[in-house]
């Protein structure tokens, strides 16, 4: 739940951070922080997980729409600072904006009615796990997506462990390993997005969707089929949306067999053998994250394969507390957020020094340790 872009902090104004409204018999939510990139607090979630709660057994309310406020992000992740403070102080933030906000994935992964998040813009780290659990995810072309967390010292969070490895052969431990960035329409054909609507669209495309009464799934689907079909007509032709198919194409074709491994170690050995620019950019992009953190995700993404979401949660529940204990999350934000020299100093600094570490560090060890993530999950 990683946010780059800009600086924030915790708030009590929740009312203006986050806003609810009834249009009809659609309940829409709409993060309120657009200067901070609608990046996710710890209030936020609070008010967000009892209101979904509330529209779900209501019956005057048929489906849910989620959207960000501003031209720019969805939301741009989660509140990286806050968490840093805490840690160094030994607040029980560390544990609370985590555990609450995978137990809002969840909420939002097994939500009963239709559930549309407009992602018209950055939506990164804690803006993922708003919207990708969800039964509808609408990208636009201002749509960019990632998943950062290894460049801190994280990993990719709020339920990466569930959606990525269920992407098409290894796109998603890339994704996951590297942080790259998939924009507009990529986002939709690789399977984050369910559809694609032009962004002067949303706007007619909310109204067409607080209009419809009493949906239901197949209802919305079919509504947002027709924006998407209405983008497409006549688009074939065009060289550009033959670039996009030959683009994807290509990116799941270099993943597969690159990242197609039984290590980091063998991924890091493919791609210098390899020897291509994507391969160099690869190695490159590599070699600047947190070694611990690349281990810890690779198996993350491996366990993750054969684990509910409510599983993936209490894993990487765990694995966030693990990680408040160690050096790389609190050394990669100082790098990276605070002094932004990016030139963090991880320990250990290598690959080869990351196993011996793993059995010695606390809770790092272990992806069944006792610590629990709550009643709500």
């Amino acid at each position: 739940m990683l946010h780059f872009f800009s600086q924030y902090g915790m708030s009590t104004k929740a009312g203006s951070e986050v806003l609810f409204e009834k249009v009809g018999n659609a309940g829409v939510i709409t993060l309120n922080r657009p200067k901070a990139l609608n990046a996710l607090n710890l209030t936020m979630i609070r008010h967000i997980y009892p209101q979904l709660k509330k529209w779900d057994k209501d019956s005057e309310t048929d489906l849910v729409i989620i959207k960000g406020a501003g031209d720019k992000a969805f939301c741009a992740g989660g509140d990286i600072r806050a968490i840093t403070e805490a840690g160094k102080a030994g607040d029980s933030l560390t544990q609370d904006l985590f555990r609450e906000e995978y137990i809002l994935n969840n909420t939002i992964g097994t939500y009963q009615k239709p559930y549309v998040a407009l992602i018209d813009g950055i939506t990164m780290g804690g803006g993922v796990g708003l919207s990708v659990h969800g039964r509808f995810r609408v990208a636009t072309e201002k749509t960019l997506f990632a998943m950062p967390e290894t460049g801190i010292g994280l990993f990719p969070d709020v339920g990466g462990g569930y959606f990525l490895p269920r992407l098409q052969g290894k796109l998603g431990l890339f994704l996951a390993l590297t942080g790259f960035r998939l924009k507009g329409r990529d986002v939709q054909r690789v399977g984050l997005a369910t559809h694609f609507v032009q962004s002067d669209k949303i706007v007619s495309l909310q109204k067409d969707l607080v209009d419809l009464k009493s949906p239901s799934n197949s209802d919305v689907a079919q509504l947002l089929d027709s924006y998407q079909e209405q983008h497409d007509a006549g688009k074939l032709p065009q060289m550009g949306f033959l670039y996009m198919f030959v683009f994807v194409g290509l990116l799941l074709f270099c993943c597969f067999r690159l990242f197609s491994a039984g290590s980091v170690e063998e991924i890091m050995e493919n791609l210098k053998k390899d020897g291509s620019a994507f391969a160099l950019e690869q190695t490159e992009t590599l070699a600047k994250m947190s070694p611990t953190s690349l281990k810890l995700t690779f198996r993350q993404i491996q366990e993750g394969e054969r684990m509910s979401l409510q599983e993936v949660l209490v894993m990487e529940y765990r694995l966030s507390q693990a990680c408040m204990r160690g050096n790389d999350f609190y050394e990669g934000v100082r790098a990276v957020l605070i002094d932004k020299d990016q030139s963090p100093k991880w320990k250990p600094s290598t690959l080869s020094g990351v196993s011996d570490f793993l059995c010695k560090f606390r809770g790092l060890g272990s992806f069944l340790c006792a610590i629990p993530l709550g009643n709500g999950i």
